[in-house]
């Protein structure tokens, strides 16, 4: 019998973008062959979902490349609108510190954006790239309209049960994406929204994200959410469970694994940054001795996730998806269709 996927994915971007301090250095490219062979021992294949100065930077280009031709990784794209090229128009007054979504470019901005990163991860990888996710988890159909146009097979910005709207890209602008109502499990999107499904090219891989409780975000209204101190009440009151490592979290990560196999979900996705498995290189982490702990939680998650998992890249579980061979009896038509 086939079981569940277990998709690993890795934000690859520059050394502690939490700072916000204008500066783009990549050491946390140096961390990243430990928890590779990490993956490999587990049997599991991660997903390098990757950004501007990621994609030039010459040690995770080879390390990557190696992963990839012996079949244990994929390179996807990430795409951090604020320091990919093209660098002008600027949206505000200092964008290194305020991030501004790609949502909040005008359509022939995004298409050049995601056109130059898209061409440089091909030609630095050698094969074509089909899986992304949003920066700052910030995604629409306009957006989706334009990764379909470059051949993009899959994305998995969505959050369920989230919303971002009280985190601000431009400070004119209204917030980011609300996906309280998103799908939990794959879909097929909508051309015109991309939280319903449809009709559209790309296939929808939400985050593994389970809300804590009975009652969730999406029982309150979305005004009141777009209030940044509301939106971090709710968080505490109505506390949602990622499939993402925090510091102390393996229990929250074991229960997030066993609500999925007990609901017969087919996959379960987890995130974190690359420059979190750096010491100092997030807020998380901050010495050799968070990371040693950290590394002690994976290995113990991992080992867990394969006794009941298949580790799969983000695109190699859409080409099943779109193939219905996920899991047998799970349908690929998730959601209302619009």
């Amino acid at each position: 019998m086939q079981r569940p996927s277990f998709i690993i994915t890795i934000d690859t971007e520059g050394d502690n973008s939490w700072k916000r301090s204008g500066s783009y250095t990549t050491e946390n490219a140096r961390y990243l062959p430990r928890f590779q062979e990490l993956c490999e021992r587990h049997g599991l294949r991660p997903t390098y979902l990757t950004n501007y100065e990621m994609a030039i930077e010459p040690r995770f280009i080879e390390m990557a490349r190696d992963a990839e031709r012996r079949g244990w990784a994929e390179v996807g794209m990430h795409l951090h609108a604020w320091h990919s090229p093209p660098f002008e128009p600027r949206l505000s007054a200092n964008d290194d510190r305020n991030h501004p979504y790609l949502i909040e470019y005008p359509i022939e901005v995004m298409q050049h954006k995601v056109s130059l990163l898209t061409d440089l991860l091909q030609d630095s990888f050698g094969h074509e790239i089909t899986s992304h996710r949003a920066g700052r988890w910030s995604f629409d159909a306009a957006y989706a309209s334009v990764l379909v146009e470059r051949g993009y097979l899959v994305d998995c910005s969505l959050t369920p049960h989230v919303t971002w709207a009280s985190q601000r890209g431009d400070p004119s602008k209204a917030g980011g994406s609300d996906f309280r109502f998103a799908p939990s499990q794959a879909f097929r999107a909508s051309r015109h929204d991309v939280t319903q499904a449809g009709h559209g090219g790309l296939i929808e891989v939400p985050m593994t994200i389970i809300p804590r409780l009975p009652l969730s975000h999406r029982a309150m209204p979305a005004f009141a959410l777009r209030q940044r101190r509301v939106n971090g009440l709710a968080k505490r009151i109505l506390p949602n469970d990622w499939l993402r490592p925090a510091p102390g979290n393996l229990e929250t990560m074991q229960r997030v694994l066993r609500r999925c196999l007990a609901e017969g979900r087919d996959y379960a996705m987890f995130m974190t940054h690359s420059s979190e498995l750096m010491p100092g290189g997030s807020p998380y982490f901050p010495t050799s001795q968070h990371i040693e702990r950290l590394y002690d939680m994976l290995d113990s998650l991992f080992g867990e996730v394969a006794t009941g998992f298949d580790g799969v890249t983000l695109s190699d579980y859409a080409r099943q998806f779109r193939a219905g061979t996920a899991v047998p009896g799970i349908s690929n038509d998730r959601g209302r269709v619009a």
